[in-house]
């Protein structure tokens, strides 16, 4: 990325996962009430902004483009292509070939309105197109001015590295929190010696650390958590005996549990980049002023000793979920 996008991309150090306005944690947020979530965050910060091509079909790169086209050049604009949800069966797919890329960025664009997006990402790693083939797809928007960087989400360094072999990756964005180590097996590492960013989405546990969810059971039907292990009733009633000693570590801080985690996440290194996603403004600002805490090396020590793959109960995702990533696992 250039000097400008670094600096949009980095400050402040915290940016806006927009997909809970309108994908995948239950009924999505009215278009204005959306809207007006949007209008605040820009408000009171945020300059950066990440959306998808997935998210919503389409609806949530439709609502940011609709807020935000007016400050187009003032904030740093993140979206994904490779998955979306078919017309034809409503369901997911992951599709990386070069002309479906082409053809769902053209479409991210007319939502967006916007005539680059800053920073587009690979979705997911389409097991059946190498991804030579699909990163070749980027480069071409690349050349063509219809995006100003690369990017790849929930892949292996390994992936990573062949990637990088064919253009120049700016950023890598999978789940990273003190429950989710995963990035420290090898990606963490490898995009600290290649200069690629890392982005951190999931940053609060999917509202674990914010420790306001404590009854998996009044989640709505269509909540994605409800598919996921940690959440399961069994796991989720080990998991919350940990919150305990993480809320008072939070009190001693001086800070709220939402701000621990993301504070413990921008420690973990100046090249990560957590984007907490919420559809309330209260909770934007909060997650935002997490930018100003400071942890010292016994907060880390303890943190790290309390919550950590060997401490969680459950895996992240399901087998069939797992299948869909090229993440390593512990």
């Amino acid at each position: 990325m250039t000097t400008t996008l670094d600096q949009k991309f980095s400050n402040p150090g915290i940016g806006l996962g927009c997909m809970n306005l309108s994908h995948a944690y239950g009924t999505p947020v009215a278009e204005d009430e959306a809207i007006n979530a949007l209008h605040a965050a820009f408000d009171m910060g945020y300059r950066h902004f990440d959306t998808a091509t997935l998210y919503g079909g389409g609806k949530n790169e439709t609502l940011v483009g609709k807020a935000l086209k007016q400050k187009r050049q003032s904030f740093f604009l993140a979206s994904k292509c490779g998955m979306e949800i078919s017309q034809e069966t409503g369901k997911k797919e992951i599709n990386g070939r070069p002309e479906t890329i082409k053809r769902q960025c053209e479409a991210s664009l007319r939502r967006l309105q916007t005539e680059t997006i800053d920073l587009y990402y690979l979705h997911r790693l389409d097991p059946n197109v190498a991804i030579e083939e699909s990163v070749g797809a980027l480069s071409d928007l690349v050349r063509e001015g219809k995006i100003g960087a690369i990017g790849l989400s929930e892949v292996s360094a390994a992936t990573l590295a062949r990637a990088q072999q064919e253009h120049p990756i700016a950023a890598l964005q999978t789940e990273y929190s003190l429950w989710s180590r995963n990035p420290e097996i090898a990606v963490l590492e490898h995009c600290r010696k290649t200069g690629t960013a890392f982005v951190a989405f999931s940053p609060l546990a999917r509202g674990f650390l914010t420790n306001t969810l404590r009854d998996v059971s009044t989640l709505e039907a269509k909540d994605i958590r409800n598919n996921m292990p940690r959440f399961n009733a069994d796991n989720y009633a080990e998991n919350l005996k940990l919150l305990d000693e993480y809320t008072q570590i939070a009190e001693a801080t001086g800070c709220t549990p939402a701000q621990l985690a993301l504070a413990w996440v921008q420690a973990q290194g100046d090249f990560i980049v957590p984007i907490p996603g919420t559809r309330f403004a209260s909770h934007m600002e909060e997650n935002l002023a997490a930018d100003e805490v400071s942890l010292d090396p016994r907060t880390l020590e303890r943190l790290n000793a309390l919550i950590n793959q060997s401490t969680v109960h459950g895996p992240r995702y399901s087998e069939a979920q797992q299948k869909e990533i090229d993440t390593e696992q512990f």
